[in-house]
């Protein structure tokens, strides 16, 4: 589990192909103290293992499903990164729950410096945007933000000057292309609602559990 809020950068210094997914080796700009073999590290919002480390250089296994899920199968060598540790249950809350499992790739459609923040909207597919609301939370390439606006087909932001320097939507052109996680807890409850809904399915609560009924008596509906 993650926040959003980003550590700090990295590089890709190498990728080779490991049978139908690849290796991907990057390098922090911060140190990867008490980090070990076997760790989580959101890179650009996915969550990835760390199968090597040596200093500041891991490696991580990319699946074929991360690959075609994510931006990584347009990773060039040189690219920047954002990295993120895996929260500790003694952390702050900065941003929001992230997983690290990313939904949809989503591209920058315009962004626009206003005052001193910098507004981008994002074109995503409806099976991101249908979980999006005004003022509700979004992560970007594993960047948590906040969501200004939304339609079925996107989003806007805005980005505060210390977000732009400290992660790469900062640098990210029109045209980019990036990895999007919504708010998972918004796919709960839809999927609580869906199988209370519909008495064929396997998953729909069992007596006593949550109902379309419970809901209603608790204020929900």
């Amino acid at each position: 589990m993650f926040t959003g809020i980003i550590e700090g950068l990295g590089t890709i210094t190498a990728i080779r192909p490991a049978g139908a997914g690849s290796r991907m080796t990057l390098e922090s700009d911060f140190t990867l103290d008490q980090t070990r073999i076997g760790d989580s590290i959101a890179v650009n919002g996915a969550c990835l293992t760390a199968v090597t480390i040596s200093g500041r250089r891991f490696e991580v296994d990319l699946s074929p499903e991360s690959l075609t899920t994510t931006t990584f199968n347009e990773a060039r060598i040189g690219d920047r990164v954002n990295l993120e540790r895996a929260l500790r249950l003694s952390d702050r809350l900065d941003g929001h729950l992230v997983s690290g499992h990313v939904d949809a790739v989503g591209t920058i459609q315009a962004r626009e410096t206003t005052s001193n923040a910098i507004l981008i909207t994002f074109m995503a597919p409806e099976l991101v945007t249908r979980y999006l609301i005004r003022k509700g939370s979004v992560a970007a390439d594993g960047v948590s933000l906040t969501v200004n606006a939304c339609d079925r087909h996107s989003f806007q932001v805005s980005i505060i000057p210390h977000t732009a320097k400290l992660t790469t939507v900062g640098f990210k052109k029109v045209g980019t292309r990036v990895n999007l996680e919504t708010d998972l807890i918004g796919k709960y409850v839809e999927r609580f609602m869906v199988a209370a809904a519909d008495p064929t399915d396997e998953d729909r609560p069992s007596a006593g559990g949550i109902d379309m009924q419970l809901l209603n008596k608790t204020g929900f509906l």
